[in-house]
């Protein structure tokens, strides 16, 4: 038996057929064009195999995760205007002879991953956030994602400014949110660099660690998780953890007590296959189940 998994990003869509152990037996990555030319190539691949029962879907949102609304598996209110309003799910089934799916958000899904198989295992609370292109945020209580009229949006939470931050934000929507300051676009709009190529002294990077560590400490605060993932390209800069932890430290002052930052403040153990390997496991398990 074979399982399939969709990591549907607002850059890149990632395909891939895996085992029951989520080893990886093929894999494809495209960008995200229209829905004509990307869904194409989606069931393209997936075309190949015959014994595929089930995909695990991730997507870039807002999305519909109610079983009972009219839009249930559509990608909705997107930025993306291409795929505003796309019946994702629909299409989907209606290419593949009516495949099961299970439909959840990207970052809800390398959530998933990184409890199943990665620094969330044997954890019963876990919140992972994916710091890139875009600021997302998912939650597991007990392995169940924590939603209510529907998944949470904790990348435009507001955040305090910093002081020495004069950069007027990257959100269309909010002047103040975790995103707009403090996402990928942010840096480069802020700096004038990328990330990836911004020096490791640059100051810039203690404004970013300010947001985060918000980030956290409010987490910390709502939640009280047993681990907080903090995951994308932004996280790769392997310095930024610790101006994290240390700024997370500042602003709680010793409010409440805390897990060791080593373990509580982490990027994933999966790295980039976080949101793969979850998307294979929620396909694994809706196989199980039914």
């Amino acid at each position: 038996m074979l399982y399939g998994a969709i990591e549907a990003g607002g850059t890149k869509f990632v395909c891939a057929v895996g085992n029951e152990k989520f080893k990886i037996i093929e894999r494809v990555s495209f960008p995200t064009e229209t829905p004509e030319k990307t869904m194409s190539s989606v069931v393209d691949f997936f075309n190949k195999f015959d014994n595929v029962k089930t995909i695990g879907i991730g997507s870039f949102g807002p999305i519909d995760v109610k079983k009972d609304s009219k839009t249930y598996g559509f990608i909705t209110s997107t930025p993306k205007l291409a795929w505003e309003n796309f019946n994702f799910v629909g299409y989907l089934k209606e290419q593949l002879n009516n495949i099961s799916v299970v439909w959840t958000t990207d970052v809800n899904a390398a959530c998933y991953g990184e409890y199943i198989a990665g620094y969330g295992k044997g954890l019963s609370n876990v919140v992972y956030y994916t710091i890139g292109t875009g600021i997302g945020g998912g939650a597991l209580l007990d392995g169940r994602f924590i939603e209510g009229f529907s998944h949470p949006e904790m990348g435009h939470a507001t955040v305090r400014r910093h002081p020495e931050d004069t950069f007027i934000g990257n959100c269309p929507y909010h002047d103040d949110c975790l995103e707009g300051l403090a996402a990928g676009p942010a840096i480069e709009n802020r700096t004038g660099v990328k990330g990836q190529n911004l020096p490791q002294e640059d100051s810039s990077w203690d404004i970013e660690a300010y947001y985060i560590a918000q980030c956290a400490y409010n987490t910390t605060l709502l939640f009280s998780p047993q681990i907080i993932i903090f995951g994308g390209g932004v996280m790769k800069q392997k310095h930024l953890r610790k101006k994290v932890q240390e700024q997370f430290d500042k602003l709680i002052n010793g409010y409440v007590k805390y897990p060791d930052l080593s373990t509580y403040i982490v990027t994933p153990k999966l790295g980039d296959d976080a949101g793969i390997t979850g998307c294979l496991a929620l396909a694994k398990d809706s196989y199980l189940k039914a």
